[in-house]
């Protein structure tokens, strides 16, 4: 009886590895706090570097307009503008940190199968995202001309550069994003939701869905960003299926 007693005594102990709720809290401050300082600094460093930041995010206009110039229309846009371009790039450049902060938060409560997916997942969607916006800054000249056509031959372009570093920005977040798509896709099909065969009787209704989200989500509106986003996404859709027999296997 004694000895059942201390074998269950162990079994209902905590893990040396468990936290309570006041350490996850701390540790969530301290990860937080982390993410912060890294947001601070890698936003100073953009707010410094702004003008090659400006005319990096310029590339696309220059290539259809000459000279290719943006104009401010108040006193206080300049500074509003910098502002916004040291905020959007200092959390593109600390995506590396708060990515492994959140990644050092939820390890503890992996287990070693999870932990063997996650870090492939994680590059995978940082990388996914980087290529898609990397599309979107190439399609984005393009995009600009059909816009400059549409108008007809009388219209003059101007343009705030708020409003047109908003829309090359939402472009590229949005095309970012949903380059995540076979990473969602795969996660589904790993947790057994769905299956290569289910996706597969699915083919000819994601061929119309797929263009038509491309069609809605696009900011642009133009034949070229819609196309650049559908294809890709049909590309990934079928190799999610592949991918997903593979790792079934």
């Amino acid at each position: 009886m004694a000895v059942r007693t201390i074998l269950r005594r162990k079994r209902e102990a905590p893990s040396p590895d468990a936290m309570t709720l006041v350490e996850h809290l701390a540790e969530l401050r301290r990860r937080v706090i982390v993410c912060v300082v890294a947001f601070a600094v890698t936003a100073t460093v953009a707010f410094v570097i702004y003008n090659q930041i400006l005319a990096f995010l310029e590339g696309p206009y220059c290539r259809v307009a000459h000279p290719c110039q943006l104009y401010v229309t108040g006193p206080l846009d300049g500074l509003s503008l910098r502002i916004e371009i040291a905020a959007y790039a200092g959390a593109f450049l600390a995506l590396p940190v708060l990515l492994w902060e959140a990644w050092r938060f939820v390890t503890p409560g992996l287990k070693a199968n999870e932990k063997r997916y996650a870090i492939p997942f994680l590059a995978s969607s940082l990388l996914l995202f980087c290529l898609g916006a990397g599309l979107a800054f190439l399609v984005f000249p393009h995009a600009l001309q059909w816009l400059a056509s549409i108008g007809g031959p009388s219209l003059k372009e101007i343009y705030n550069p708020q409003r047109y570093l908003g829309l090359i920005l939402a472009l590229m977040a949005i095309f970012g994003i949903t380059f995540e798509f076979p990473v969602v896709l795969v996660s589904l099909e790993l947790a057994g939701v769905l299956s290569p065969r289910t996706l597969s009787s699915w083919r000819r209704w994601m061929i119309f869905l797929i263009v038509l989200f491309a069609a809605i989500i696009t900011p642009s509106s133009d034949p070229f960003s819609m196309t650049a986003l559908a294809v890709p996404l049909y590309v990934f859709y079928e190799a999610s299926i592949v991918l997903g027999r593979i790792l079934k296997r």
